[in-house]
């Protein structure tokens, strides 16, 4: 982490966290394919992300930590974004789904819950499911 990251306020911040967090996910099977990188720009651009922070995230995405947003409609959103990712290549790698479940974790989702919260994504994605539906879905999936 760069000294201008102490300048950033606490919605940037959590932006380049979540990005990373989408980043790692990539990374998963340790390439980033075209696709990948096309939805990676297009999420740094909806997360106002600068170029610089951008280069600095894909070189290094484990420098952010998961940071849980506030917001359970904002965590869905994220876990959204993250299984969207997944999806981009055509193919899902255990190793993502792996890597999906420990930043479910991380964004604040029950451990006993996150075997069904991720198996649901998946499914979702399946079926092509949008944002409204998606979310939805999910907390009928994470009733405590």
């Amino acid at each position: 982490m760069s000294i201008s990251d102490y300048n950033l306020s606490g919605a940037q911040k959590r932006n380049l966290d979540h990005f990373a967090s989408i980043v790692r996910l990539a990374l998963s099977d340790n390439v980033i394919a075209e696709e990948e990188k096309d939805l990676l720009r297009r999420i740094a651009k909806r997360l106002h992300i600068l170029e610089d922070k951008y280069n600095e995230i894909l070189k290094n995405p484990t420098d952010y930590p998961v940071d849980a947003p506030q917001s359970y409609d904002e965590r869905i959103e994220h876990l959204f974004d993250l299984t969207k990712m997944m999806f981009v290549d055509g193919k899902v790698a255990n190793e993502e789904v792996n890597v999906l479940k420990k930043v479910s974790i991380g964004l604040g989702f029950p451990i006993k819950n996150v075997e069904k919260i991720v198996n649901k994504a998946i499914d979702l994605f399946e079926k092509d499911c949008d944002l409204e539906c998606f979310s939805e879905a999910i907390k009928k999936v994470n009733r405590i």
